[in-house]
């Protein structure tokens, strides 16, 4: 069933009541009915009441240990009074489009403890380690009002880069005995991690990774308006709690450095301006769906075929279609 106003208003009303089960029933009403609940998303801009929770993204390969690691920073992280909101972002069931590994069993202590909320949600194929539903997701959780949003990503190599779109800072996590391991943390990834951390530091091979980062930071172009000096790279055990503490503070160091430079407020401007550029992608393919047919479709597939055209010229002629009707409606 499709969401109505009221509900909306309700759900609204009760996140700003610090409601769990509306948080929940918000963050599942995103991820049903993305497009009918956009007014719910706008609301909390309008009311002023985003970006204001500091917004955390681990990511990494899989198998690097991301979900204890981050489990033992939420308890750190509520050692300190911090309350703390989780989105753990899984492979989709190719059944039921839901989240497949539920890395939240790992987190099993937290689950009971009222100032942490976890919620798993699947990409559901998207690309880049996200659900799409995530940015909305975090807008949520902020509204809901706390200290800190946690984002682990699926861990899928370096498609993962679109988490800087989402949070304010970015951890890496790498691992030794993936074979190359400077193939997993090269490129883009490199690119956005604002802390590197080595887990599983005990196993053979943990410095020579540390090396290699160290190597790559060292010929990395020199930091531009949004970066912070140089980012740190740790070592860490996080299945014996070593290092985790160590984590959190350079965390808290780095949103202070953030906050002082005003990269921070500048980096939440670019994430905006991202959620609008998402949301254009969005609604121009919503416009465009009553002119496309199963039979158009297929026409414009075997006219790229066969060589007539491309997808770029069939984008260009789609969007002329968009023109045209607006054109006449005008």
């Amino acid at each position: 069933m499709l969401p109505n106003e009221s509900d909306t208003l309700l759900l609204l009303e009760g996140i700003k009541q610090k409601e769990r089960r509306a948080l929940a029933r918000a963050i599942t009403r995103v991820e049903s009915h993305p497009q009918q609940s956009h007014q719910i998303v706008s609301s909390l801009y309008r009311q002023k009441l985003l970006m204001r929770s500091r917004v955390v993204g681990i990511t990494g390969p899989p198998g690097a240990g991301k979900s204890t690691l981050t489990g033992y920073l939420i308890r750190h992280l509520r050692a300190e009074g911090n309350t703390v909101g989780v989105l753990l972002i899984d492979p989709s069931s190719p059944f039921t489009g839901g989240a497949l590994l539920g890395d939240r069993v790992r987190m099993a202590d937290s689950n009971t403890d009222p100032g942490v909320f976890i919620r798993s949600m699947g990409s559901r194929g998207h690309l880049g380690g996200l659900s799409l539903a995530t940015q909305d997701a975090v807008a949520l959780m902020d509204a809901y009002g706390f200290d800190y949003i946690l984002i682990e990503t699926v861990g899928i190599g370096q498609a993962e880069t679109e988490i800087m779109k989402t949070a304010d800072l970015t951890v890496v996590v790498a691992v030794p005995g993936l074979g190359d391991e400077i193939q997993i943390i090269k490129a883009g990834i490199m690119e956005i991690g604002d802390i590197f951390v080595v887990n599983k530091a005990d196993r053979d091979g943990a410095e020579r990774v540390v090396t290699e980062i160290n190597m790559m930071l060292d010929m990395a172009p020199t930091a531009n308006a949004l970066s912070l000096p140089r980012p740190p790279v740790l070592r860490c055990t996080a299945n014996r709690d070593k290092g985790v503490l160590e984590l959190m503070l350079a965390i808290q160091e780095c949103f202070g450095l953030l906050e002082d430079s005003l990269a921070l407020e500048k980096r939440r401007q670019e994430r905006i301006w991202q959620a609008v550029n998402e949301s254009v992608k969005s609604q121009l393919l919503l416009q465009l769906q009553p002119f496309i047919s199963s039979e158009a479709r297929h026409d414009i597939v075997d006219r790229i075929q066969s060589g007539d055209s491309s997808p770029y010229e069939e984008s260009l002629s789609l969007l002329e279609i968009l023109k045209r009707v607006y054109n006449q409606e005008g």
